[in-house]
C-alpha cells in the first residue's frame, strides 16, 4: 500500500521577482494618480459643504438672539452673545448655541458683522486662502 502512494519532491518555494514588483508598483502607482485628484477635490468640497452647514447654525442662532432680545448682537458683542449674555441684557434667553461657535474648517474664527454692509448682518469665512475674494476652495462663504 505504500507503494502506492507517490511521494512528490519538495517543491522549491520561490518570491517574487523584481520584475513583477516593479509591474505591482506601477499598477499601485497608476492607480494612486487616478484616484488622488478626485478624492482631494472631494475633501475640498466637503470643507465648504461644512463651512456653509456651520453659518447656516449660526444664522438661525442669529434670528433667535434677535427674536428675543429685539436686535442682533453687535459687531463688537460678536457671536459669543450666543453663548453668554453680554451687558447683561435682561431680554437674553439663551444660551442659543451649546458651545462657543467652532472655527471654520481652516482654522479660522467666523466673521461677523452688525450692521452689514451686504444683509442685515454679515456672516462668513474667507475660505482656504483667508483672504477676501477668490474662486473655487478659496472663495469667501458667506451668509448673503
Amino acid at each position: 500500500m505504500n507503494q502506492l502512494v507517490k511521494r512528490h519532491p519538495k517543491r522549491a518555494v520561490y518570491g517574487f521577482t523584481l520584475l513583477e514588483l516593479l509591474v505591482v508598483m506601477v499598477i499601485i502607482g497608476l492607480l494612486a494618480a487616478y484616484v488622488g485628484p478626485r478624492y482631494f477635490s472631494q475633501v475640498g468640497r466637503s470643507e465648504i459643504k461644512m463651512a456653509e452647514a456651520q453659518i447656516g447654525a449660526l444664522e438661525t442662532a442669529l434670528h433667535q438672539y434677535r427674536l428675543d432680545v429685539g436686535s442682533y448682537p453687535t459687531t463688537e458683542q460678536g457671536l459669543v452673545a450666543l453663548v453668554t449674555s453680554v451687558n447683561n441684557e435682561p431680554r437674553w434667553h439663551g444660551p442659543y448655541l451649546s458651545k462657543l461657535p467652532p472655527p471654520d474648517p481652516w482654522g479660522r474664527p467666523y466673521i461677523y458683522k452688525y450692521p452689514g454692509d451686504q444683509s442685515e448682518f454679515d456672516l462668513f469665512s474667507l475660505g482656504k486662502d483667508g483672504q477676501p475674494g477668490g474662486e473655487g476652495e478659496a472663495a469667501d462663504i458667506t451668509n448673503w
